[in-house]
């Protein structure tokens, strides 16, 4: 291959539509061997041209394995079109109810996204989460390859660390033991000494809506209290995972219905959990400690 000044090798873009040996199937191929080129993380495929019931048939199913999240991925060579953000929409809503124990993300490529199509889109995101990805076939010497841009990325919900100013508004000890009790807002003292352990300048913070903590005075939430009469709500922020989930279980904790919105495992804890079951408990918040601090 012919260098150019400095080793600049120039490219040619061209369409794929109607291209007689870089047709879809070829861009599904490429894609189902490797979606980590999509550039929405290490995804593995999990089917293509899944058929749907009476609506024609799925391109290709991506999912997270450690998050176990799913992507109704649909391909669109060419310009796209409101039939095919009708047909994307359709197939994610379709898998969703099939499948609600995952949490589903409806991803569009086509090769042009127009400005136009995007504030149409724009209008479902934050209701329906939504990536548009714009697929760029480039000519490059005697080789051909994809580029892909995330052109609008899913609306990004705000953490709990980042709403301080609403649900994170500072109450006292007092407010938490009126609503439950000052027996369980010990145990969050309790769980505190455990995590003393992680890092000496964790402290609990009181916040309207739960206790929280705080690392060298800064919100540091990996781990949320909630305080009820009887016992103690433990939330951790941790994606789920079947190894979380057997240790879980196997340890006899009771668990209440993860959060797939803030990716979060919510655990029943009693005075005799804290005491009889701490070596878990300590395991399971390193590793949502151990989590928070490497984002």
């Amino acid at each position: 291959m012919k260098l150019m000044n400095n080793g600049y090798t120039p490219h040619e873009r061209f369409s794929l539509r109607n291209h007689p040996l870089f047709h879809e199937k070829w861009v599904q191929d490429l894609i189902a061997n490797d979606p980590t080129i999509l550039g929405l993380g290490d995804l593995v495929m999990r089917d293509r041209e899944r058929i749907q019931p009476r609506a024609g048939r799925l391109d290709l199913l991506l999912q997270d394995p450690e998050t176990k999240r799913r992507y109704e991925v649909e391909l669109q060579l060419g310009a796209t079109d409101e039939a095919h953000i009708v047909r994307t929409i359709e197939y994610w809503d379709i898998e969703r109810k099939r499948y609600p124990q995952y949490d589903h993300c409806a991803v569009l490529i086509a090769e042009d996204i127009t400005s136009r199509f995007l504030k149409v889109v724009s209008l479902f995101n934050g209701t329906i989460p939504l990536i548009a990805i714009q697929m760029s076939a480039l000519r490059i010497g005697e080789s051909v390859t994809l580029v892909f841009t995330t052109v609008m990325d899913e609306l990004s919900r705000g953490s709990i660390d980042e709403d301080e100013d609403a649900e994170s508004t500072p109450t006292d000890r007092a407010y938490w033991e009126k609503r439950g009790s000052k027996a369980t807002v010990g145990l969050a003292d309790q769980l505190l000494v455990l995590l003393k352990g992680l890092h000496p300048s964790l402290e609990l913070k009181d916040n309207k809506f739960y206790i929280g903590l705080s690392k060298d005075g800064q919100p540091y939430n990996f781990a949320t209290f909630r305080p009820k009469k009887n016992q103690i709500n433990l939330e951790l922020k941790l994606p789920q995972t079947d190894e979380l989930d057997a240790k879980i279980e196997d340890a006899g904790l009771e668990t209440l219905e993860y959060s797939k919105r803030w990716n979060t495992y919510r655990l029943r804890l009693t005075p005799e959990d804290i005491k009889t079951k701490a070596p878990v408990l300590k395991e399971l918040t390193t590793t949502a400690y151990e989590r928070r601090s490497s984002l």
